[in-house]
């Protein structure tokens, strides 16, 4: 059936016949599945020119049904799929497994079934559509399967977030991590401050290629999305069972905002008034201070962000925050001395506990990157590990929750193989391989009780040298495809993921992809308009070490 990623457990019945969907056929919805019936009727009603009308429980019926008992026959977010001849039955643990069960129905129906309208229809018939006799048992292993999108160093509109909500759907991830703020960008509309759109939203130019490059795109470059944006993509990705974590990053990353509010920066080290929105990339001197005032600044950011966005975690990044600045600033070493830190690292610290307890107070979770951990974690904090698996483990055995990301394995802005033609190569090789081999549990070093605090793990596309959506497209797929196996299927034994296995039904997958019109990597190599010639990343030679 070339199922990805790959189910728990099925059958197929060779005895049996297929289940032929047709005009008759009608969408028998249980209470609570009301919205995958929806779901079925815009996409696959669209792509095949059915009515799959609702009806009652006569043959020729899909029926959706919730079993959220303790002894029911799926897991909260598992199902159980059965096809035969005279109907299919879903059962889920809950909406959302009853939803992934449509997922994996609509890869049964074929790659037409990925189009937004019939591509072979008959003269005045909508032909027939057949679903091979099976019975599939499936549940995630992971509760955070999640992708990082980066809409802050190239933006993307919204029409094409929507779509990778869509791109994610199709592959059971549940976790869209939206990264809108960072020295080159401010993305999200925030009402008591109208110049972190007005201002930070815009730059001038933007180099092309990492900073060893001397080229420039000497367009200026921008957008945002606006509240109404925001609650339109929650609300789309909801219906897909798929939660939206945005990040507002702090105390670096911020250039953006200073450029916006220059009393948000150093003003005692640097003349902040003359800091534009960052043009270049790269780690980035120009900091946030540690001042009441840009406490309370982020306060109320951070109000109209959770309004916004009914995540249980807001991210603040936390990560790469140079502390030049903090060590030049009376102001900042006024501070240390006050509350008795050791140090700059402490002082960071002190942010991030601050928003911690913010965050707990207003019935939420902060989580950040691994340099949280730095100077002291916050109490109910969670860590996106992404140095390596080093972060992660330190905060499972504090027994801090742990989103496993480490750049070693699903960085997907880095390169895919070793070609001169690769676009823009950036760091170490990740094949579609090492990518599906990449395991979130680490095999030594925690105890399964520590272990159980790695709730997931997700890929992050970092859209420097990602300038439209062709690009990303490009970098994106298929190794997310791989990722959705690792953090969906559960392993048959450590270390026995059947890679060969997987590429025989990517085949299957690739049509899917063309269906959908998204312009991957393929297997060959990079087809002639998808590399950069002359735009140059940062090669280096050797596989980082795994720590």
């Amino acid at each position: 059936m070339d199922l990805i990623p790959a189910p728990r457990r099925s059958t197929t019945a060779l005895s049996a016949e297929d289940f032929v969907l047709d005009e008759a056929t009608v969408i028998v919805a249980g209470p609570g599945t009301e919205g995958a019936a929806r779901w079925l009727r815009a996409t696959v009603g669209a792509a095949t020119g059915l009515p799959l009308a609702p009806g009652t429980g006569q043959a020729n019926s899909l029926t959706l049904t919730l079993d959220e008992t303790d002894g029911g026959t799926a897991a909260p977010e598992g199902y159980l799929l059965s096809v035969g001849p005279e109907g299919i039955e879903l059962r889920g643990g809950s909406a959302a497994g009853v939803f992934w069960g449509c997922q994996t129905l609509r890869q049964l129906l074929g790659p037409a079934a990925y189009r937004r309208a019939p591509v072979h229809p008959r003269a005045g018939q909508l032909g027939h559509w057949r679903v091979p006799a099976c019975r599939i048992e499936d549940a995630p292993r992971f509760a955070w399967r999640g992708a990082m999108l980066d809409v802050a160093r190239h933006f993307l509109p919204k029409d094409v977030v929507l779509r990778y909500v869509d791109l994610l759907a199709v592959h059971k991830l549940n976790v869209l991590h939206l990264h809108l703020t960072d020295d080159q960008g401010w993305r999200i509309e925030i009402k008591r401050y109208p110049r972190l759109t007005e201002v930070g939203a815009w730059r001038t130019r933007t180099k092309a290629g990492l900073r060893e490059s001397p080229l420039w795109d000497e367009r200026p470059h921008g957008g945002y999305y606006t509240q109404d944006d925001i609650r339109e993509i929650v609300a789309y990705a909801a219906e897909r069972h798929i939660t939206v974590v945005p990040e507002i990053d702090i105390p670096g990353h911020s250039q953006a905002a200073i450029a916006a509010y220059p009393e948000l920066g150093n003003t005692d080290v640097i003349d902040t008034t003359t800091l534009p929105v960052l043009t270049t990339w790269g780690v980035n001197p120009n900091v946030l201070a540690p001042t009441d005032t840009v406490l309370r600044f982020y306060e109320n950011v951070f109000a109209e962000v959770l309004e916004l966005f009914p995540s249980q975690f807001l991210h603040i990044g936390g990560d790469e925050c140079a502390k030049d600045q903090w060590r030049a600033s009376d102001t900042a070493q006024a501070r240390i001395k006050e509350l008795g830190l050791d140090g700059e690292d402490e002082l960071q610290s002190w942010i991030i506990r601050h928003f911690d307890r913010w965050l707990t107070s207003q019935g939420r979770r902060l989580i950040g990157w691994d340099e949280i951990l730095e100077g002291g974690i916050a109490e109910g904090a969670a860590v996106s590990s992404w140095r390596g698996y080093a972060g992660g483990i330190a905060a499972a055995r504090a027994g801090h929750d742990v989103v496993m990301c480490p750049k070693s394995h699903v960085y997907l802005d880095y390169r895919q193989s070793a070609r001169a033609d690769e676009p823009v190569p950036i760091a170490y090789v990740r094949t579609l391989e090492d990518v599906y081999r990449f395991e979130p549990v680490p095999e030594d070093g925690l105890s399964p009780a520590e272990a159980a605090h790695i709730i997931g793990a997700q890929a992050n596309i970092w859209t420097e040298a990602m300038d439209s959506v062709r690009a990303v497209d490009y970098m994106a797929f298929p190794r997310l495809a791989a990722f959705a196996e690792t953090v969906w299927s559960e392993l048959p034994a450590p270390g026995a993921r059947d890679y060969d296995g997987f590429t025989g039904r990517m085949t299957s997958h690739y049509a899917r992809l063309d269906a959908l019109g998204v312009e991957y990597r393929p297997p060959a190599g990079p087809l002639p308009w998808q590399t950069r010639p002359g735009v140059i990343g940062r090669p280096i030679d050797g596989p980082p070490p795994i720590v």
